[in-house]
């Protein structure tokens, strides 16, 4: 089995004939065709990758996903043509959407034997598309304006449960096939089966938050820890894991991984000297998935924190020999985050001398060279700077240098994400020199090599800092605490403006300073 992506002109040309297809069906509506052919209307449509002979779960998804794109589609024009009464649009746009429903799920029906409570969800849709029809029609023969109004209401009301209906099969349609993978993966002895269904479910989770709940409920989570806790299947850990992290975007599948003790499995395969590279890296990709901040509920991170000392071991370890940039970017990752909720981790960094590996890494172009990974590092060294310790590990590596140089990121396009992650190095990199300029010996030395100027630069130039309001606070809250542990070190006319007045007064001053020069 192939994987749900496929060329791009090829799924172009197949949605094209789905389209024509229905176009020739709202011809052959206004033709007199008799009762019996008219019944199967539906079965009109050419099938266009589910068929009789072809039970690929891959096709069935496909086609699933792409119908229901198009049918939603259709819904979402019905709704916007019925509130401006264009009820001529309304109809042709009804009678469309009732075709590719009725293809549909005669389609998916000649593939798979339809459980009983799906069925329920098509007659009902199918009665309920049949009648959107006709009600849409008869608004096309009178101008009664009280009778377009009561219609109106009525149509929005069945073409809301049609919505809702046909979200329902396709979640139940979709389940069924996620099961048909799963047993897949559970049941078969063959690598190449099992990664071929692995493969599927990864692509699924790229379809958005609802298909990995989908995903998550029907136990993949589950069955792929099964995959990575055997032997046998070490070839397939890697792929198990990424598609693991992408189902923990939503909470349910961080739930299943709970239940299931994956936190160990993680721990036992980062720790694992025989563990290939791959396989580690995606299991930090879990750890970072499950640790990201962005979620809200913490429960799952109670065991976490068992196995956290032989993770943040193991993440470390992996960031000082990564082969490559992604494999660095996942570690450092977790490590971030990990940073996050828990200063023991940091304490455990400092004693593995992370200081000293995440420096020496900033300086392998082969490991740190997106603005992507320096954002872990700076988010590492910042959350670190809060400890004491940490000030004399950062001299020792001449990490102000470095601190320095991330103040200075710029982005290479202008893509958003990445100005957006060179921001937050300016602001990180500020804000750790902020932190670390407590330590009089640090401070010290940060204004022997110029912090100061470069720092008033950013806080005057809002080029410089990418036109980023939380980088020039950083920059400001970093000029106040080396200005008040050397005063000197500022000229009077900055000083006046830039530490003097109350925070907000000099940051007002200069988020308006290039209006100023107008």
């Amino acid at each position: 089995m192939q994987t749900l992506q496929v060329d791009s002109v090829q799924r172009w040309m197949e949605d094209l004939r789905h389209m024509t297809e229905v176009e020739c069906m709202c011809v052959l509506q206004a033709k007199p065709i008799g009762v019996e052919e008219d019944s199967h209307q539906g079965e009109l449509i050419v099938t266009s990758g589910i068929t009789a002979g072809d039970h690929v779960a891959r096709n069935n998804l496909q086609t699933l996903l792409r119908r229901a794109l198009v049918v939603s589609t259709e819904l979402g024009k019905m709704f916007q043509r019925l509130e401006k009464g264009r009820w001529q649009r309304v109809h042709s746009t009804a009678v469309r959407a009732n075709c590719h429903v009725r293809s549909l799920v005669h389609e998916y029906s000649a593939a798979r034997n339809t459980p009983p409570e799906m069925q329920k969800y098509e007659k009902s849709l199918l009665e309920k598309c049949m009648e959107l029809t006709n009600i849409t029609e008869r608004c096309l023969h009178t101008d009664d304006e009280f009778f377009l109004k009561s219609m109106r209401e009525a149509i929005h009301e069945i073409l809301t449960d049609v919505s809702d209906s046909f979200s329902n099969m396709i979640d139940m349609a979709l389940a069924n096939e996620i099961r048909v993978l799963i047993k897949q993966i559970e049941s078969s002895d063959c690598i190449q089966t099992i990664g071929s269904a692995i493969s599927n479910l990864l692509s699924l989770t790229q379809d958005g938050p609802q298909l990995c709940s989908i995903i998550a409920k029907e136990g993949a989570v589950v069955a792929l820890f099964k995959i990575c806790r055997q032997d046998r299947f070490r070839d397939l850990y890697a792929h198990a894991l990424r598609t693991v992290a992408s189902i923990c975007c939503v909470e349910e599948g961080i739930n299943q991984l709970d239940k299931v003790d994956g936190i160990l499995c993680l721990a036992d395969i980062l720790t694992d000297d025989s563990s290939v590279e791959a396989a580690r890296a995606e299991a930090a990709a879990v750890v970072a998935q499950i640790t990201s901040p962005h979620h809200t509920s913490t429960q799952h991170l109670a065991s976490f924190l068992e196995s956290m000392h032989d993770i943040v071991t193991a993440l470390i370890k992996l960031c000082e020999s990564a082969s490559c940039g992604e494999v660095f970017l996942l570690a450092s990752a977790a490590l971030a985050n990990i940073t996050f909720f828990d200063s023991m981790a940091c304490e455990i960094l400092l004693q593995l001398n992370a200081i000293h590996i995440l420096l020496q890494a900033c300086k392998d172009r082969q490991r740190v060279d997106t603005p992507y990974s320096k954002d872990q590092v700076v988010t590492i060294l910042a959350n670190l700077s809060v400890l004491e310790a940490c000030a004399s590990d950062v001299l020792q590596e001449q990490g102000i240098e470095r601190l320095l140089l991330l103040l200075g990121e710029k982005p290479s396009s202008s893509n958003p994400s990445e100005v957006a992650a060179c921001e937050r190095v300016q602001q990180k990199a500020a804000v750790t020199l902020a932190r670390l300029s407590r330590d009089p010996d640090l401070a010290q030395t940060a204004i022997q090599l110029k912090a100061v100027p470069r720092l008033i630069e950013l806080c005057r130039s809002p080029t410089e800092r990418n036109n980023s309001d939380s980088v020039l606070v950083a920059c400001l809250a970093a000029l106040r605490r080396l200005a008040a542990g050397c005063p000197d070190s500022i000229e009077a006319a900055d000083h006046q403006q830039l530490i003097k007045p109350r925070l907000v007064d000099s940051f007002l001053l200069c988020s308006n300073m290039e209006e100023s020069f107008v």
